[in-house]
C-alpha cells in the first residue's frame, strides 16, 4: 500500500526474502523478518512503531500520522500496540490471502 504513494523523501523498499538480498551488518534476513525495518538517511536501522513513523513522516496522507507519533508518550504505546499485534499478524495474513483467492461469485 505504500509503495504506490509518492514518498517526500527516497525510499528504497527492498524484499528480504528475494534472491541476492543482503542483511545490513549486524542483522539476519530471519531478524528484519520478524519486525517492520527502516534504514534512516543517517544509517540507522528501526523497526517497529518507530519504523511505521519513519516511513509515515516521508508520506502524503500519513505524515500527521508521523507527527503524532512523535508526541510524548505516543511511540511507547504504539510499541505496545504493534506488539501485541505481531503474534497474529501470519492468521490475519494468511486471511487476507484466502480471501483473495475465493471466486467474487462465492462472495455473494
Amino acid at each position: 500500500m505504500y509503495r504506490r504513494l509518492p514518498a517526500l523523501g527516497p525510499i528504497v523498499w527492498a524484499d528480504v526474502t528475494a534472491a541476492g538480498f543482503t542483511a545490513p551488518a549486524g542483522t539476519t534476513t530471519k531478524h528484519l523478518m520478524e519486525r517492520f525495518h527502516t534504514l534512516t538517511p543517517a544509517g540507522e536501522l528501526v523497526s517497529g512503531a518507530r519504523a511505521f513513523a519513519h516511513v509515515w513522516s516521508q508520506l502524503p496522507g500519513w505524515r500527521i500520522l508521523g507527527s503524532v507519533a512523535q508526541l510524548p508518550g505516543v511511540l511507547p504505546l504504539m510499541e505496545i500496540a504493534y506488539r501485541l499485534f505481531l503474534p497474529v499478524r501470519p492468521w490475519i495474513q494468511s486471511a487476507f490471502k484466502r480471501r483473495k483467492r475465493r471466486p467474487a461469485d462465492c462472495l455473494k
